[in-house]
Formats: structure tokens, C-alpha cells, sequence
């Protein structure tokens, strides 16, 4: 051990990483990492210790090897000028290779880098920070940063993200909490985030399901402002780390989580003085260069400004919010003035608040500054603009903010101005433009707001999200509809919070809207809004006697929603009892209840009684005209019992009715679902070319709505044409997507015994042609895709899956491997063999890499499916 490698111990155990991870990580024994901490000061071993993990010295050896990777180690020395230990520079020079190999190598993550937050300002001042987390994600599978608000949690979790994503083959997520109020929807979060719909009918399945999705992935997720759901965040991580063995988490709040599993990573205040940074500009110094030379496109760091720069850095305590917004006022301040005014500020505020941590109180004034230096209009605008707790957009502002005080005409102004004062983040999601606030700030602006002007922005916020859901349910069925489904899933954060705000108090005229849009828009499922969300909202209606003025409207939404998920028992008596108790003769109760007991019926095999409902609801229809998006989903229903009783001509006319109507209208969905049907009347015809053919073509017009049914019902339908048109290997992959995605809302195939049925006849065509091992593999490939990853597999617009490159013949394997290998398919882990075959862990690793690499698999898992049926390889 000389002195470099000391430094480097110190330096990871200071960062929390246990000794067993230094010691693997610095390959070396466990003894002489205990050895090093023993010891207070380096040892004299008449070498530099200088060079620590913090100098760059890595970053300088990555570069080199960039352009010339063959480099020899003498060279790479000379040319970044290493004076350290030899043994130590070819160490680290090999650990260089080793990560740049593994970068190149890497595949790209299964959603495009653009799904993580992008900030307009650069990431500057944490490096230190940034190295530590990089060195703890390679450790500890959670690291929790914690601090206060305003220390730059967020932006730190979301560039480690950026920067560590080629390390993760299975990508990053961020799943921002903030906005969210009810713990319940914390798993629908995380499921939206990874393109899932949360799976089964409450929420311990869909946590189920979540870690059964991320059990073989190698994933990072970044879950944001953990404090709102403190106890909820806490029990989910824990479960997700319990049932997985490749996923990272990093969590950011203002509390620990407090669990065994964590690891804290404390954010302090950036450095403010040089004296703390080794001679490098301070963190703090080099935050307020950038975000001044936003202001200033000339302003630099001096000799002349620089000691009154880090007078300010200083008396801000090195908050990052702080120094931000501070750096502002630079565009009518020179930094001397804003010096003196700061001092100023900040010794009111001390002497009126003594009690607070310093840099709650530097963070304070700078807000309270901030504030004042606004005009009326714009402090107005700050604060009403903190009733979204999701990002909006211009048009949200001007209708849910202006009046009292600002004009509709000035709050594009405001904005351009909170913008220009870094209150508001202004944001780029799908070409459009929006904003957000961060959570400090919204805290904030909130405070200012008095109770009554609180209860009536409330009541505007709530107002306005109402129109968005009713807008929906007025243009569903025409041109608008794609984006009114766009408008719901783009604010939903938003949407729910101001429903579950409005059902707080159920006698309220806002809990009586609120009810009434969720019984209403009986197809909030496919925009945003999973089937078992839409189903614990109905659940929480249906609940409160003081909604009875909906219950027959909810009750039949219930039902439908309980039929698509294979409840049948529970949707059967929902809408009898709707039935029952609609004593105004409520026509849309009567018809759509009796419509959806209908499809009910079908699921359950009885195909003369869901005929008999089903006619009878297109009679029932015809007193209520205006609702041809139920006319046309009851068709759809009608078409479905037609082709499994073997009426094609009845099936065919009744999917080209309403696939030539929704043409004419300008609709997507049902003609999606029209499409569809007219698919269905090919395969049982047995035109399984034409099948597949429609089949895709409902896909690529389903993508539009964030409607899992559909896109499920879409994907079994063309697996099993696939199965039937030469291509057994793409039906296998499909046939496991829908498999994966039925269990995300509810029962295989709606849990209808003949729709199983038909499927398993499909998948056994597809596995006899293939062969159970690669039919399997297949299969589990198809089963670990997002939606996203399968539309694009499904159109032929993505490679093929991993399981293309399995090998049909024998491969060869030494005897080591072979044994590794038949360990690997009995479920073993690495430590489990490495015991067995009394070796290293690390020289298990290495066996392993080796096996996947002649199978030509990515995952373990496939290994067991590879072996399943087969004789020994030969060795």
C-alpha cells in the first residue's frame, strides 16, 4: 500500500463504502484496506500524494485513451504529467480502459436519453459531489441525497443520471414526486415513468409487478422530493431492492427514508472560498460565474471582483438556489452593489430571526428580495403560479391566473420575466413549451397567498382542470379526440391532485363535479389514467353516500372498468344494482349498463345472453342519439360476439360500420378498435395474412392514446396471426408482451375462458415450429419490453429482440463453463457457485460473461430457458 492507494481508501470510506467494496473495487485484500484506515496519515513510502481520486487525474487518463486507446502506460504518464507511483497509474490506467470498454459496449437504454429532464443552465460547482455519487452507485444500490430545500438535490440526481446512463443497460428513469399527494398512486408513478401501466387490480400487485419487470434489469431510477411520500417512498424502494439484484436507486429528500438499505449522501453548501478547494475555483464561485454570464454575456471572475464575488457566495451560506436568484439582479446591480445590498438584507433578517439555521435564513432573504424586487403583477403571478404542481403552460396561466390584479394580455410578460428571474424553469416536452416551479419556490409562492385568495385560486385551478376532462368527453368521438387524450395525460399530475383535493369535502359543489367527471369520462383508462387508477377512483365515489346524485353513472363506468379486468362477479352485480336503483329512468344508465353486462356475459362464455344485452342496449341507445362514442364501442362489442360464434358477416358489418364512420369523423380510437375487429373476422376465416396486416395497422393508429386494453388486445391478435404466417419466432415475442401487459390491469384475455383458449392453440403453433427452449426465450424477451419497446418491435421499426442472436445449434463450452453454465440454469448466484466450485467471485463473474457471450444471451435468465429440454452441450 504506498500513499496514493491510502488516500483512495480514505476517500471511498469517507463516502460510506464498506470495506468489502474498497477492497474489491481497489483489488486489493480486505486486510490492507483495514490496514490504511488504521492509520491516521499516509505512509512514508517516498512517493507523491498529491494525485488523490478527487484531482482529475481519471478524467485526464479517459481522454488520453479516447484518441489513442493503445497508448502505452509510460507514455500516458508522461502526457499528464503523473509523478505517483507506477503500480498505481497502471492500475488506474486499466480501470480507464475497463470503463471506456464498457461505455462503448454498452447497448443504448431501452427509452431515448430525451425522457430525462433537460435544464437550459449548466451543471457546474458539484463535481466533488458528482465523483462521490458515481463512486457510491458503483457500491450501494440506494443512495438517498438529503438536504434541505434550495441545496441543488434535484439537479444533482438528474446529471448523475445523464452521466451514468451508458453504464445502465436497461436505462435511467426520473420519477418526480412533488406533485404527487396520495401514497396509494406512488406505484402508478413509477409504472407510468417506465412505460408500464401498473399491474393487477390493487396496489400490492401492481408493486408486485413492478419488481417482477425490474427483476433482471440493470436500471437506475431517480425518485425525486421522496419527503411528500416519506413512508410510502420508503416501503416501495425497499421492496424493489428485496426483489431485484441489478437495480440502483437514487433518492432525493429533505428527510431520510430510514431504512436498512440506505445509503445518506449529506449535500452541504457549495464551497465558498478557494482555501477549500485546493486552489480551484470554489463551487459556490463557479455557480455564480455561469449563471452571471447569463446575465452578462462579459461578466468573468476577476482578480479585481473575485474577493466581492465570494463575499457574496459567502453571505449566501453557498446555496445554490440562493446564489441563482441573487445573480439576477446583476442585470441592474453592479456585483459590488449587490454586495452591499445583500449585507444589508441578511443583517435585518438576523436580527429578526436568530433561532433558524444560518442558510435558512440566507435562503429566506434571497427569496423575500427576490420578491420584493418584483412588481406587483409579477409577485402576483409567482404566487398563483404555485397552485400547479405539475408543469403547465402559457394557456393554463392566463386562465387560471389572470384577473385581480393582472391582465390575460400580461402574463405572458410575467412569465417572461419569473423566467428571466429564475423562478420559473421554462422546459421543452414534445415541441411544446412549459414551465415549472421548484418545490421551494412553490412553497413560497403559496405563503403569500391569503386563505380566501388560496380557496379561490383552488377553486380556479380545479375549474380549469374540469374543462379539460369535459372537453374530452364532448370531442371524444371526432377530430380532437387524439389530443384531448394528449391534453389529460399531459397534466395529469395536475388533474389528480385537484380531484382528490375536491373529494376532501364530499358535500361540496367542487366533490359533486369532481364525481360526476370521474363517473363521466368512462374512458379516462386510455389517456393517461391506468384501469386500475380509473377503478380507485370510482371506488372512493362509489363509497360516499353524498355522491348518490352519480352513483348509477359511476356504477356503470365501474362496470366496465371491472369487466375489462376480468372481475366478472363484481362488475355483475355493480350494474344490476345500477339497474335497479336508476329510479329516474336515467337513459344513459339504463343503456349503458345494460350495453356493458352485455360484453360482461361475453367474457363469461354465454353468447346468447350477451347477444340479448347487447341488442337490446343499441335499442336503448337510440333515446340518447348524441352518444356515438357508446353506440360505436357497443358495436365493437357486438362484432367481437359475432366472430366467436361464427357470424363473420354480422362481425364484419358491424366493425366496417364504425370503422367507416370514425374515418368520416375524424376518430382514432374506435376506428383502432375497428380495425382491429375486422382483423379478428380474418383469422377465424383463417386469412392470416390479412390478419396481420390489420393487426399492425389498428397498432399504428392505437398509438396515439396511452391505451393499454387496446394495445394488448392489438398485440395478441398479431402474435397469433404471426404464429400462423411463417413467422413463429415474432409471435413468440408478441405472445409474451401481451402476456406481460394483460397482467398490467387485470386477467389474461379479460379472464374469458374461449379468448384463452384461442390463444393457446396460436402459442402452441409457434412453439411447435421453434421448439420450447427458443420458443421460451423468445417468449421472456417479450416479456420484459416496455409498450413502448413492443410498438416499436410490433411496426418493424426496432431491431430485433436479443434472443435473434440465440444460436439453434450446439455450442461449445469448456468444462468450466459447462458447469457455470448448469449452475446459472438451476437459478444459482454468482456466490452460490463461486462456493461450490471453491473459487472467487470475481473469477465466476468472468465464466459467466464468457457463457453469455458463446450463447449469445444478455441475461442470465436466458440461460435456463436455453438449457430447458436440451442434452448437455458438448464440452
Amino acid at each position: 500500500m504506498n500513499a496514493d492507494e491510502w488516500r483512495e481508501i480514505h476517500t471511498l470510506h469517507s463516502s460510506g463504502v464498506p470495506i468489502k467494496g474498497i477492497a474489491q473495487r481497489l483489488t486489493m485484500s480486505r486486510n490492507t484496506v483495514r490496514r490504511a484506515l488504521s492509520l491516521d496519515a499516509p505512509p512514508d513510502d517516498r512517493r507523491s500524494v498529491r494525485r488523490t481520486l478527487d484531482d482529475g487525474t481519471d478524467a485526464a487518463i479517459r481522454d488520453v485513451l479516447s484518441g489513442e486507446p493503445n497508448l502505452g502506460v509510460g507514455e500516458i504518464g508522461r502526457r499528464i504529467g503523473w509523478d505517483g507511483s507506477r503500480t498505481t497509474l497502471t492500475r488506474r490506467v486499466d480501470t480507464a480502459r475497463k470503463q471506456l470498454t464498457e461505455l462503448s459496449d454498452a447497448p443504448v437504454e431501452s427509452e431515448p436519453a430525451a425522457s430525462l429532464p433537460n435544464y437550459a443552465t449548466p451543471f457546474v460547482g458539484r463535481d466533488s459531489e458528482l465523483r462521490t455519487l458515481q463512486l457510491l452507485v458503483g457500491t450501494e444500490r440506494l443512495i438517498t441525497i438529503n438536504g434541505p430545500g434550495g441545496m441543488g438535490k434535484t439537479r444533482l440526481a438528474v446529471h448523475a443520471a445523464h452521466r451514468f446512463r451508458r453504464a445502465f443497460a436497461d436505462g435511467v428513469r426520473v420519477v418526480e414526486l412533488g406533485s404527487l399527494h396520495m401514497p396509494e398512486l406512488l406505484p402508478q408513478a413509477l409504472a407510468d415513468a417506465l412505460g408500464l401501466s401498473a399491474r393487477g387490480l390493487r396496489g400490492t400487485s401492481i408493486e408486485n409487478n413492478l419488481v417482477e419487470y425490474l427483476s433482471s434489469r440493470r436500471m437506475l431510477l431517480v425518485l425525486d422530493n421522496c419527503e411528500h411520500l416519506l413512508d410510502a417512498s420508503a416501503r416501495l424502494i425497499s421492496l424493489l431492492l428485496r426483489g431485484t439484484t441489478q437495480l440502483h436507486i437514487i433518492a432525493t429528500s429533505r428527510e431520510v427514508l430510514g431504512i436498512p438499505e440506505e445509503h445518506r449522501l449529506a449535500l452541504q453548501p457549495m464551497p465558498t472560498s478557494a482555501e477549500t478547494q485546493h486552489g480551484s475555483a470554489p463551487g459556490a464561485v463557479e455557480l455564480f460565474a455561469s449563471r452571471a454570464a447569463a446575465i452578462l454575456p462579459t461578466f468573468e471572475v476577476t482578480a479585481s471582483n473575485r474577493d466581492a464575488v465570494e463575499r457574496v457566495c459567502a453571505r449566501l451560506d453557498g446555496m445554490p438556489l440562493a446564489i441563482e436568484l441573487a445573480c439576477s439582479r446583476l442585470s441592474v446591480l453592479s456585483i459590488d452593489q449587490l454586495s452591499d445590498r445583500l449585507d444589508r438584507r441578511l443583517d435585518l433578517l438576523t436580527e429578526g430571526n436568530r433561532t433558524g439555521p444560518t442558510r435558512h435564513r440566507s435562503l429566506q432573504a434571497t427569496m423575500d428580495w427576490s420578491y420584493e424586487l418584483c412588481t406587483r403583477e409579477q409577485q402576483l403571478l409567482w404566487a398563483r403560479t404555485s397552485v400547479f404542481v405539475g408543469s403547465f403552460d402559457l394557456d393554463m396561466a392566463e386562465q387560471v391566473c389572470a384577473g385581480h390584479g393582472i391582465g390575460t394580455h400580461g402574463i405572458l410578460d410575467g412569465i417572461f420575466a419569473l423566467v428571466a428571474k429564475s423562478i420559473l424553469q421554462r422546459i421543452e416536452e414534445n415541441g411544446q413549451v412549459r414551465f415549472r416551479m421548484l418545490e421551494t419556490l412553490r412553497e413560497y409562492g403559496a405563503a403569500q397567498l391569503g386563505p380566501d385568495e388560496s380557496d379561490a385560486l383552488r377553486d380556479r385551478h380545479f375549474s380549469w382542470c374540469a374543462i379539460v376532462l369535459e372537453r374530452a368527453a364532448d370531442s371524444w368521438y371526432g377530430p380532437d379526440q387524439a389530443s384531448a387524450s394528449e391534453r389529460i395525460r399531459d397534466n395529469r399530475a395536475d388533474i389528480r391532485f385537484a380531484l382528490e383535493h375536491a373529494l376532501r369535502s364530499p358535500e361540496s359543489d367542487r366533490a359533486q363535479r369532481a364525481a360526476g367527471l370521474i363517473a363521466d369520462v368512462w374512458f379516462l383508462w386510455a389517456c393517461g389514467i391506468s384501469v386500475p387508477e380509473h377503478r380507485l377512483w370510482l371506488d372512493r365515489v362509489l363509497s360516499q353516500p353524498e355522491y348518490h346524485a352519480v352513483r348509477g353513472r359511476a356504477s356503470a363506468t365501474a362496470g366496465l372498468v371491472m369487466t375489462l379486468q376480468g372481475d366478472r362477479e363484481s362488475a355483475d352485480a355493480v350494474l344490476r344494482r345500477a339497474l335497479a336503483d336508476n329510479v329516474t329512468e336515467d337513459p344513459l344508465v339504463q343503456a349503458f349498463s345494460t350495453h356493458v353486462l352485455g360484453l360482461n356475459e361475453f367474457f363469461a362464455g354465454r353468447f346468447e345472453p350477451a347477444i340479448e344485452f347487447l341488442t337490446a342496449s343499441d335499442e336503448l341507445y337510440r333515446k340518447i342519439p348524441e352518444r356515438v362514442d357508446l353506440v360505436g364501442t357497443m358495436k365493437i362489442h357486438l362484432g367481437m360476439v359475432h366472430s366467436f360464434t361464427g357470424n363473420l358477416g354480422g362481425a364484419h358489418e358491424a366493425f366496417e360500420s364504425v370503422r367507416s364512420s370514425s374515418e368520416a369523423n375524424g376518430e382514432l380510437w374506435l376506428r383502432s378498435y375497428a380495425v382491429y375487429g375486422l382483423g379478428l373476422v380474418h383469422i377465424v376465416a383463417e386469412r392470416f395474412a390479412d390478419a396481420a396486416q390489420c393487426a399492425a395497422r389498428a397498432l399504428d393508429l392505437h398509438q396515439a392514446f396511452d391505451d393499454v386494453v387496446g394495445t394488448t388486445l392489438m398485440t395478441d391478435l398479431l402474435g397469433w396471426a404471426e404464429a400462423e404466417s411463417g413467422s413463429p419466432d415474432r409471435a413468440a415475442v408478441l405472445l409474451g408482451a401481451a402476456s406481460a401487459m394483460w397482467g398490467s390491469f387485470g386477467e389474461q384475455l379479460y379472464g374469458s375462458g374461449h379468448w384463452i383458449g384461442k390463444r393457446e392453440m396460436f402459442e402452441q403453433r409457434a412453439r411447435d415450429a421453434l421448439g420450447t427452449p427458443e420458443f421460451e426465450a423468445r417468449r421472456a424477451s417479450g416479456t420484459a419490453m416496455s409498450v413502448s419497446e413492443l410498438i416499436r418491435y410490433a411496426l418493424g421499426t426496432a431491431p430485433a429482440s436479443p434472443v435473434d442472436t440465440v444460436p439453434t445449434d450446439a455450442v461449445a463450452l469448456s468444462p468450466r463453463e459447462q458447469e457455470v453454465a448448469e449452475m446459472l440454469a438451476n437459478g444459482m448466484s454468482n456466490k452460490d457457485i463461486a462456493a461450490t466450485l471453491v473459487l472467487s467471485p470475481r473469477t465466476i463473474e468472468g465464466h459467466v460473461e464468457r457463457v453469455l457471450q458463446k450463447l449469445g444471451m444478455s441475461r442470465r435468465q436466458e440461460v435456463a430457458a436455453y438449457f430447458g429440454g436440451r442434452s448437455p452441450l458438448p464440452r
